[in-house]
């Protein structure tokens, strides 16, 4: 039987962040969450959400200057979940190409690059991409015309009852390359280009997207994700 306590959620507090957004999302879903930076209470929570806005230089920068990055290493190592929101699913790959070249987390094997040049017939398409979107499974894996179903792709995942090609809001002129395809659990198209916005590789979940800021189909993925965690609450 599940346990009925309250869900603690830490919401990592580095000074890049939608930080209240999440907050107010994971309230909807039933969770206790915390803004903060404390490695006390990162340790101590059921899970940890690293949002994060802005350049992928500054923000490790400033996960280093506040000591947050062997706590979040902690984390991953305990099995309980981490969970990447924007640039905070950038920096838990292994390098950046924003602005020079920088080390990341490397909880993900793989690296962030820019959109290059991304069209759409004969139009350029700007960059960042600031908009609505679609989500759909990986490739190979898109449910037929007409069809609202995901199948089974994205059961027992943040995007469980998703349809497959979900609008969800997007802000963001750089995207992930994981090194390995298992780990991509939704790609999206800007122009010619389809990139990774989600992905999931064992406790870790991470959207390029925003979740928070998507709507009702954005709070079902906070839902999901409350009921994911409880699950390895329980198994602990």
């Amino acid at each position: 039987m599940l346990s009925a306590d309250p869900l603690r959620i830490a919401i990592l507090d580095y000074g890049l962040g939608n930080l209240f957004s999440v907050k107010h999302a994971c309230e909807h879903a039933g969770m206790n969450a915390t803004v903060t930076s404390s490695q006390e209470e990162i340790l101590n929570a059921d899970a940890v959400i690293l949002p994060g806005m802005g350049a992928f230089g500054d923000a490790m920068d400033a996960l280093r200057r506040l000591d947050l990055i062997s706590p979040l290493h902690d984390v991953v190592s305990s099995g309980k979940p981490l969970i990447g929101v924007c640039l905070g699913m950038q920096l838990l790959m292994s390098e950046s190409h924003e602005f020079g070249r920088h080390r990341g987390l490397g909880f993900v094997e793989g690296s962030v690059v820019k959109f290059d040049n991304p069209v759409e017939g004969s139009t350029k398409l700007k960059v960042p991409q600031i908009e609505w979107n679609n989500i759909y499974r990986p490739p190979g894996g898109r449910a037929p015309a007409g069809t609202t179903t995901n199948g089974e792709a994205w059961t027992n995942s943040p995007l469980e009852g998703l349809a497959d090609g979900e609008f969800m809001y997007f802000v963001h002129s750089y995207h992930a390359k994981p090194d390995a395809s298992d780990v991509v659990l939704s790609v999206s198209q800007y122009g010619h280009i389809e990139f990774c916005s989600s992905l999931k590789s064992a406790n870790i979940f991470a959207f390029q997207f925003h979740p928070e800021r998507s709507g009702v189909e954005g709070l079902r993925i906070y839902r999901n994700l409350a009921s994911l965690i409880r699950k390895s609450r329980c198994a602990e």
